[in-house]
């Protein structure tokens, strides 16, 4: 079971708001609606899914990094560097 299955109604439910805000983003450009307007729902929609991501990251430090740490220091080491990488692309721009 993954980290995140406690959580998964709510991050399907958050997804697919992200999902409604993008094609809101897109009907925007397609009826001209002003720039600044549009950076504004990018934005929210971006924060969206950082959230999302940010569920994702504790769900997975908090289940499969500690089960991996109780089953050796290796795995855990393992699990940690892994989470490391994920936060590391999370963070990029």
């Amino acid at each position: 079971m993954h980290g995140y299955a406690k959580d998964k109604d709510a991050i399907e439910r958050r997804l697919r708001r992200i999902e409604g805000q993008i094609r809101g983003i897109a009907r925007m450009v397609e009826d001209d609606t002003y720039c600044i307007d549009i950076l504004t729902q990018i934005s929210a929609a971006t924060k969206a899914l950082q959230k999302v991501g940010l569920t994702l990251v504790e769900d997975h430090v908090g289940h499969c990094v500690v089960d991996a740490a109780q089953s050796s220091p290796e795995e855990g080491h393992a699990k940690v560097a892994e989470a490391t990488d994920a936060v590391a692309r999370l963070l990029r721009v």
